[in-house]
């Protein structure tokens, strides 16, 4: 490979120039090789941030990071694959019960996930509150429990796109989080490097989500499915609101303890809604006819469930930590909840041990925020409308503040908008 000045590609970027592919594929080497330092690559960054990739050096970019690293395989398994990614907002626990739901209908989910930072749960965080549930798999156990059981949620191990690694962390002390090109190569190097044959996007926007605004979601939605299709990975999007958190708690335990509402026939409408949604565009994309909605009906997604906690070590049966403290926040007035805004409510479950400010920070298993009732629904004065779980009473009181303001009473009757906002192919 040839090699090139990086300073020559940081004034090129800056000046509004165009990176050619064999640039962009020497840059991205180098800087996982650390041949290029991390002060270039965050100039670059920079210049990314305000001048972009186009439509040739986006594919080209992604790319480059998925070479990296290894390639998964998973065509050997009996079923065709498809899976999820979510950008993350307050009360998203879909993967839990989606994934067994889609294995159910007959199409293999490995769905590699994350952890929590910030405001946002990550979804390993929450499957760990079961008492023995493991995240990490080898290559060989994720495959063999896709075959036997149709569903796996794990961790990704360190071999996928190490080049989003070192830049992914690098963009989150610079100031270039926000960079459309940055997030949807990152998001995207992944998956198509997990190898699955269908990928359905959830892209949250409103408060609580990364995008606040629309306009923004839809042109990380559109970017990241034209990533996909540019990989052969057939790919959809759904642009989905995140005004209000989704479905009725906040945390770890307590939004497992929701999953397995929904799993067994029950749980808050928004987040069956939303669950079935997405499993009905994950079928279609792995062109498999069947109906999710059945499938949840009749209590084999509860099975697939069960066969999928088991199969990482961890017991379906065991009680989920309980906090050792509560308190509730009531109600202020008589009326009908017209708002309630998702950060605040995430900012709240993070204060209260849920999530973490830095990636080695602990989290509490059964911290978090359920709340009583929601958008549309009505209230009166002295009623319950959060309770706060943690164990350690201290932090409740900026758990609190968090939440003041956070819900907005009408006297007038209110109601939700719909969950999915738009559909991007």
């Amino acid at each position: 490979m040839a090699s090139y000045d990086v300073v020559d590609l940081i004034r090129s970027k800056r000046d509004g120039g165009v990176l050619a592919d064999e640039e962009i594929r020497w840059l991205i080497d180098a800087y996982t090789r650390g041949d290029v330092g991390d002060e270039q690559m965050s100039a670059l960054a920079m210049a990314i941030f305000f001048r972009g990739l186009d439509a040739r050096e986006l594919p080209t970019w992604t790319r480059a990071m998925i070479d990296t690293g290894e390639r998964l395989d998973f065509s050997g398994l009996s079923r065709p694959t498809a899976d999820k990614h979510s950008t993350g907002g307050v009360g998203d626990k879909i993967t839990l019960p989606l994934a067994p739901l889609v294995a159910a209908c007959g199409v293999a989910v490995p769905q590699l996930s994350g952890r929590g930072l910030g405001h946002t749960g990550g979804t390993l965080d929450k499957l760990e509150a079961i008492p023995g549930w493991r995240a990490m798999l080898s290559n060989e156990e994720m495959l063999a429990q896709l075959e036997d059981v149709g569903a796996v949620i794990c961790g990704a191990g360190s071999g996928l796109a190490p080049a989003d690694k070192k830049l992914y962390a690098l963009r989150d002390v610079t100031g270039t989080v926000e960079a459309i090109p940055l997030i949807a190569s990152s998001i995207m190097s992944k998956k198509i490097a997990e190898g699955t044959g269908a990928l359905v996007l959830d892209v949250k926007t409103g408060a609580g989500a990364f995008m606040k605004t629309l306009d923004a979601s839809r042109e990380l939605a559109r970017t990241m499915v034209g990533l996909g299709a540019a990989a052969g990975v057939t790919t959809v999007a759904l642009v989905t609101d995140m005004s209000a958190p989704l479905g009725r708690s906040a945390g770890n335990a307590v939004e497992v303890a929701e999953s397995v509402e929904v799993l067994a026939g029950g749980g808050p409408a928004d987040v069956v809604e939303l669950t079935l949604a997405l499993a009905s565009e994950m079928l279609a994309a792995a062109a498999v006819d069947a109906d999710p909605a059945a499938a949840l009906a009749s209590g084999r997604a509860m099975d697939v469930w069960r066969r999928m906690i088991a199969a990482q070590g961890g017991d379906p049966d065991a009680p989920l930590p309980g906090a050792r403290h509560t308190e509730t926040v009531r109600a202020e007035a008589d009326g009908w909840i017209a708002s309630m805004d998702a950060m605040a409510v995430g900012l709240a479950a993070w204060r209260l041990g849920a999530g973490r400010a830095r990636k080695e920070d602990p989290v509490q298993a059964a911290a978090g925020v359920t709340w009583a009732a929601s958008v549309g629904e009505r209230v009166r004065a002295g009623d319950v409308l959060f309770t706060l779980h943690t164990d350690t009473p201290e932090r409740i009181e900026r758990a609190r503040a968090a939440l003041e303001g956070a819900v907005t009473i009408s006297p007038e009757p209110a109601s939700r908008g719909p969950v999915v906002l738009e559909r991007i192919d």
